[in-house]
């Protein structure tokens, strides 16, 4: 029977934006409105994989599970793999949900949907993507497309490649990528043990690691990109959104 939790990487230290996961929202720390909007989603326990004392004492004071890593680990996917280890030593939770810790505003129901090609049971690795609706976003870079074979119409299918450059080209649409994973256990272990590999160190994705070593990664359809926080306007940019006094009431 499967078992999932989710585990949010959190680093203290960003280039673009010092401290990130302990910024300011509207009163709470940025790591503990993207913890609420994974124990929203309702697909089992929630836990932060930081390295840093002051991300956990911010995560227990605001009521959830905080647990300490290396701070030394080379990524996200590293940093969930040691806190799994350390908080389920005997393996039971057989999936695990890598949420990223600076997307605020995520709607729960888009944490949940990486979960939905795990019903095919020869899927080792599943994420998410959206259709690209600004035709800007076929031609920036730092759009990640995902090339996926889907039939139209189609809820999702398998991925074929990722990559920053505009494909597939031909008439159809294109998919901007959404990093958020989710791993059977065995392929998570399998996947941080295996070397960066060279399309992967090309394009600076480490999903194409996957890909490369013969892992079967398949995709779920979501309607729209959740807003990432790197920049000083981003943060801007979800204090207003998330500040109640701005709210519609429904």
């Amino acid at each position: 029977m499967s078992r999932c939790c989710v585990l949010i990487p959190a680093r203290l230290a960003a280039s673009r934006l010092p401290g990130k996961p302990l910024a300011d929202i509207c009163g709470e720390p940025m790591i503990v409105h993207v913890m609420r909007r994974a124990e929203e989603a309702d697909i089992g326990p929630v836990f932060v994989a930081c390295d840093d004392r002051r991300i956990a004492d911010a995560v227990e004071a605001a009521g959830g599970r905080a647990v300490l890593t290396r701070a030394d680990l080379p990524s996200g996917s590293d940093r969930i793999n040691q806190a799994l280890e350390i908080i389920d030593p005997d393996g039971t939770f057989t999936d695990v949900v890598n949420l990223q810790g600076d997307l605020p505003t995520i709607d729960p129901a888009v944490v949940g949907a990486v979960l939905r090609p795990f019903e095919n049971t020869a899927v080792d690795i599943a994420t998410i993507a959206a259709p690209i609706v600004d035709p800007a976003e076929r031609e920036n870079p730092n759009v990640v497309k995902a090339v996926v074979e889907a039939a139209p119409g189609a809820t999702g299918g398998r991925a074929l490649y990722f990559s920053r450059a505009t494909v597939p080209t031909g008439s159809g649409p294109m998919y901007h990528h959404i990093g958020i994973y989710a791993y059977r256990r065995d392929s998570l272990r399998r996947f941080v043990a295996a070397p960066p590999g060279h399309l992967e160190q090309r394009e600076r994705l480490e999903q194409l690691r996957a890909l490369g070593i013969g892992m079967r990664l398949d995709v779920a359809f979501v309607d729209t990109v959740p807003i990432g926080v790197d920049t000083p306007a981003d943060l801007d940019r979800v204090r207003v959104l998330l500040d109640p006094r701005h709210r519609i009431p429904t």
